[in-house]
């Protein structure tokens, strides 16, 4: 897998509901692969048109989705950094993932009590990102005194050290997250890597909202978009209950509910969607009779790392990577067609994969 998102928020939310609709989603989809690993881990199919279009062209048997891994981090409370609640469990979880989706409270409701006695999502944002830099904080200041007492030495490389992590506390300090910072050079990029902060990890936000804001958003909604446009973070609005909801219902059943709701598609796909941009990622595409799949790599993969991704023989004996262009190949309806149009193009070891990509490796061990 590979590419895992962490679920997080303060209690009563909406986290869970939302997770609960991501797996319950998964369970539901046709000929898409699922499992839950843990009680609180699920992977869920990224959700592609593409695939589906392709293996009806290859009139394939079997049809894999690429996929994503979302974790349901055991809820916050202030004090987290020290140890407060499931504070150690918390931070612990969230060193694990890739990116952390952030899932902040937008709707009204006397039914559920918040945490905190008041809807503010301002506030409830700041409440777990605070942890994050403090936890943050701690590493950095440790690993700083590691250095300054290296660095007496007159080590140049130490002293550079020293001078990047008082960068980077500085902007902690501030109570900003880490991934503001932005490396000068590749040892403060190797530096930033090891110390795993936390809040280096991309973020997005989820606004999980009533059924009767979707379509419009409120103001809770508007104060934190604005929120995260100042941190560069990302966010998404969906109602976490009509998730919950649409995910127990069949195919046929969702498409009605979505066409009585004035939706394109639920919104957990747009969530799963932003989540795999969050990352980076793009995917590429192996066709055929027997089996049409989506692989995942990130932006900037070269054709034999991408063939790793299958197995690390096609790597270690890369020969060239035949690709189709996923337009070229639906234009044509086969592959046969679109090699005899010139189409299919034959790539070295320096081919960068593009996102829609449909390839055929050639190999030797």
């Amino acid at each position: 897998m590979g590419f895992r998102c962490g679920i997080v928020g303060l209690p009563n939310v909406g986290k869970s509901t939302i997770f609960n609709a991501l797996t319950a989603a998964a369970i539901a989809a046709e000929n898409y692969p699922f499992c839950t690993i843990e009680p609180n881990v699920g992977i869920v199919p990224v959700p592609d048109e593409r695939l589906d279009k392709l293996a009806e062209l290859a009139k394939t048997r079997s049809k894999i989705a690429t996929q994503m891994e979302f974790v349901d981090i055991a809820g916050l409370v202030k004090g987290a950094s020290q140890g407060e609640g499931l504070g150690n469990q918390f931070l612990g979880h969230i060193r694990q993932v890739d990116a952390i989706l952030h899932v902040v409270r937008c709707f009204e409701d006397d039914n559920i009590v918040h945490v905190d006695g008041s809807l503010d999502p301002i506030r409830d944002m700041e409440v777990i990102s605070m942890e994050l830099v403090l936890a943050d904080l701690d590493t950095v200041e440790r690993r700083l005194a590691k250095s300054r007492n290296q660095a007496k030495s007159g080590d140049k490389k130490m002293i550079a050290e020293v001078a990047f992590l008082d960068t980077v506390r500085a902007v902690l300090d501030e109570g900003k997250p880490a991934r503001i910072v932005t490396p000068e050079n590749d040892q403060q990029a190797l530096l930033l890597r090891e110390l795993c902060l936390l809040t280096t990890k991309p973020v997005l936000y989820v606004a999980n909202v009533n059924e009767g804001d979707l379509a419009t958003g409120n103001k809770y909604v508007e104060r934190l978009s604005q929120a995260a446009s100042e941190e560069n973070a990302s966010m998404v609005m969906i109602a976490g209950a009509i998730e919950q909801e649409l995910s127990l219902l069949d195919a046929e059943e969702q498409r009605e509910f979505l066409q009585d709701m004035g939706m394109e598609e639920p919104g957990l796909h747009r969530l799963i969607k932003a989540g795999y941009a969050l990352l980076g990622l793009i995917t590429y595409f192996t066709v055929g009779e027997k089996e049409t799949r989506a692989w995942t790599i990130t932006k900037g993969t070269k054709a034999p790392g991408a063939a790793g991704k299958i197995h690390s023989d096609f790597e270690r004996g890369f020969i060239r990577a035949e690709v189709i262009a996923y337009n070229d190949y639906i234009t044509c309806g086969s592959e046969p067609a679109a090699r005899d149009k010139g189409l299919m193009r034959s790539e070295g070891k320096e081919y960068v994969v593009a996102d829609g990509d449909c390839i055929l490796f050639r190999f030797n061990v």
